[in-house]
């Protein structure tokens, strides 16, 4: 009678470990992927003139962009050096969106804020790099 109380307190107290360490386990991994989605690795502006801007996706439906990065001044008498960042917009910044699509089609020049993630999730976009606002220039 007595080992059988003792075999059932041992088995409570071992589901009670391992229910404790699932629980920590689960809100360790919560916190690791809310740091990973939501954290900005890097801020900053990059300036040059939208080439693209497109929707793509079947499910998931994402905006992503091309920018050309012209090096003016790099080197004398020779033609600019034009480059290329790929960039992501999200869903929710339907504004960003909207005059990405307009300054596309004219090719005036632009500053981009962005912010960099810590990693590119399918649903939310190609790159790492998210575009939160359009400065024109004049």
């Amino acid at each position: 009678m007595e080992s059988q109380s003792f075999a059932q307190r041992l088995m409570k107290s071992t589901y009670k470990i391992i229910k404790r360490v699932i629980i920590f386990s689960l809100l360790i991994g919560v916190a690791i992927l809310s740091f990973f989605y939501f954290g900005t690795y890097e801020s900053g502006v990059m300036a040059g003139k939208v080439l693209r801007i497109t929707e793509k996706g079947v499910i998931f439906k994402t905006h992503e962009g091309k920018i050309s990065l012209e090096s003016f001044g790099a080197l004398k008498g020779a033609s600019p050096i034009a480059e290329t960042f790929d960039f992501s917009v999200e869903n929710s910044e339907v504004e960003v969106i909207k005059q990405l699509e307009e300054v596309a089609l004219t090719g005036e020049r632009v500053n981009l804020k962005f912010e960099k993630r810590y990693m590119a999730f399918f649903w939310r976009g190609d790159t790492k790099y998210f575009i939160t606002e359009v400065e024109r220039q004049k």
